[in-house]
């Protein structure tokens, strides 16, 4: 029986989305929920996975094709017999006769990086791939092409003359996720009336508190006991003493929210995301560290969710895992504050009159002028220090 395999449900912030890659090609047998293609919007990738076991039978929206919302992408045809490829079907791209060995491409690789191995008379093997699961992507096969080694096959002499000298360039669209991005950041600094506050905290009470305790914690709760858990919440303590900084601005609205949802900017290998923990104000310590490790995962998966980076009030972006000393965060719009975070470095500092050598990290606070005060950011900024550097005051609600 024929079923048409559609895009996902989209939410109303996400317009389309694009084909990112077929991780099959028609004919190809699958069995039930195995990914048959990812779908890129400017927030995540979504898989679509085989309804249930069957065969590929007609693909309609090819890789780098823009779709809607639930869009026909394929037909499948349910069942475990091998079906013939129909006409209308995409075709495989004719290796054309060549002196050159030409490897079979793999089956794995994208309808367009499959054409581009066989115009080219490449070794797919010989190609190193940068994506998901060591995908090769289109991509990667320009950058071996711009790039060739003395095992590249003599018939890529075009290519070659592009990469003679050391001025050669690469122009690649960006991805809807980069794009995203881009645009929130010009939005950021052209919408709001954004300026940074400093302040620096003494990281020895917490550190010293991990070393005593870190142990006993992680065996308790199956989950060690890092830094973040201590600003997200001192973050919220701070946030419920000023209620402006956890706010935003709709119109001439200001609009209150009554729960604390805490972004947590992470990396991935497509960029800055955001996964928001929710009601971080109702979590303890070990509920935010494994919040934060399972977002971890997710992202360097490829498997975070529209709902993990929908929302948030507040955020805290961690520069210092990178080695930053000192920078100035960019708001995540509609938000009217970020906190970053930045390296953990020894300085000698006075104390009593005395000099003695702590470890000290900058905190930065950048907010929005329009709806936070100075004072009011850089009292928000304190209380942070404060409960930080005196974690009792966290932990005892004080």
């Amino acid at each position: 029986m024929a079923i048409e395999i559609k895009a996902p449900q989209f939410p109303e912030s996400v317009a389309d989305g694009t084909v990112a890659a077929w991780h099959k090609k028609v004919g190809d047998k699958v069995t039930r929920d195995e990914v048959l293609a990812d779908i890129e919007t400017d927030k995540v990738v979504l898989e679509v996975v085989a309804p249930a076991d069957g065969v590929l039978s007609q693909i309609i929206k090819v890789e780098g094709d823009t779709v809607l919302s639930l869009e026909v992408l394929a037909i499948f045809e349910t069942g475990t017999a091998s079906l013939a490829v129909p006409a209308s079907a995409t075709p495989e791209p004719t290796v054309l006769a060549s002196a050159a060995p030409v490897v079979a491409a793999s089956p794995d690789l994208a309808p367009s990086v499959r054409k581009a191995v066989a115009e080219h008379q490449l070794d797919a093997s010989q190609i190193a791939g940068t994506g998901r699961g060591g995908r090769i992507t289109k991509e990667d096969v320009n950058a071996h092409l711009a790039a060739p080694t003395a095992s590249t096959p003599a018939v890529v002499e075009a290519p070659l003359s592009l990469a003679v000298g050391e001025r050669v360039e690469k122009r690649v669209p960006m991805t809807r996720l980069r794009a995203k991005v881009a645009e929130r950041l010009l939005q950021a600094s052209q919408n709001t009336a954004m300026l940074t506050t400093f302040n620096e905290v003494n990281m020895k009470p917490i550190m010293e508190m991990r070393k005593a305790y870190g142990e006993r914690f992680e065996k308790r709760h199956g989950v060690r006991l890092g830094f973040m858990s201590f600003f997200v919440k001192a973050a919220v303590e701070a946030l419920k003493r000023f209620p402006a900084v956890n706010a935003s601005i709709d119109g001439n609205d200001i609009v209150y929210h009554g729960y604390h949802d805490v972004g947590v900017a992470v990396s991935s290998d497509r960029g800055l995301v955001v996964p928001i923990v929710r009601d971080a104000e109702r979590m303890n310590l070990a509920e935010i560290e494994k919040n934060i490790l399972d977002y971890g995962k997710k992202a360097k998966e490829g498997k975070l969710g529209l709902e993990d980076i929908t929302g948030g009030t507040f955020t805290i972006s961690n520069g210092g895992v990178f080695g930053s000393l000192m920078s100035t965060p960019l708001l995540n719009p509609p938000q009217t504050a970020i906190l970053g975070m930045h390296k953990i470095q020894e300085r000698p500092m006075a104390v009593n009159g005395q000099v003695v050598i702590l470890p000290m990290m900058y905190l930065a606070l950048s907010y929005d002028h329009r709806l936070i005060d100075g004072k009011e950011a850089v009292s928000f900024l304190v209380t942070i220090k404060d409960l930080i550097e005196d974690p009792a005051l966290l932990l005892l609600d004080l």
